[in-house]
């Protein structure tokens, strides 16, 4: 029987297919959606692959999340709180112009995207932290895309909160939450691509990780093995 190395439930497998599927959530959303979307989440009303996508999507992120420890106890928690946001936001749909939609409902939905969304950034933030301590140019390139991706985040869950609140967008920009979202999602997909170690340019060879090998790279392990309790992505 042949053997493998990597752990049962290996977690740069699991940022791997995170950081995949958030990366192409916004385009067929909107691809399949029968009009053109104001938001990522109004694609819940459309029914067919646009609501199918949507709602698997946003389990299947759940779900790896769930399954995602971390390296610490809080890290663990902010990631089962994270899934469980995620299942919100597909379980209670957005109002989005949509009168059958009740208030709580709606509040039950941005109010999960928010969380989701501000726990992402935080996990992006310890990447960038732990990339830092590194002290090699692979890793100084990844803490600097760390650092865009927190900001894009950051940036993007304010506007969308202030143009919620104060409709500065009505009128002229109809798919600015639309964007927003979409920002958001590249930049936590960009972040936890790069944490797989699958990405050959900002990763050196002894770290580079194929999900499809049976052993760990090398780098990987002499990080597992040292005193610092959370190895650097």
């Amino acid at each position: 029987m042949l053997k493998t190395e990597r752990l049962e439930i290996d977690h740069h497998t699991t940022k791997f297919v995170v950081g995949a599927i958030a990366l192409s959530l916004a385009f067929p959303t909107n691809l399949f959606s029968k009009t053109d979307l104001g938001s990522i989440s109004a694609s819940y009303h459309q029914g067919g692959p646009s609501q199918a996508i949507f709602i698997g999507f946003l389990f299947a992120i759940a779900a790896f999340l769930l399954s995602d420890n971390g390296y610490t106890k809080r890290q663990m928690w902010l990631s089962k709180l994270a899934a469980l946001a995620a299942a919100g936001v597909a379980l209670f749909p957005c109002q989005c112009g949509v009168a059958a939609v009740t208030k709580l409902q709606a509040a039950l939905h941005y109010g999960s995207a928010e969380i989701m969304f501000a726990i992402l950034g935080i996990f992006t933030y310890v990447f960038y932290s732990r990339a830092r301590g590194r002290g090699h140019a692979c890793a100084d390139a990844r803490a600097g895309i760390y650092a865009l991706c927190c900001i894009v985040i950051a940036l993007s869950i304010v506007a969308i909160a202030l143009d919620a609140l104060l409709k500065i967008t009505d009128g002229w920009v109809p798919n600015f939450s639309f964007g927003g979202e979409a920002a958001a999602l590249v930049a936590f997909g960009t972040s936890w691509l790069l944490a797989s170690r699958v990405v050959p340019v900002v990763t050196r060879k002894d770290e580079l990780l194929l999900p499809w090998s049976p052993s760990p790279p090398s780098g990987a392990i002499a990080a597992n093995r040292s005193s610092d309790p959370s190895p650097a992505p």
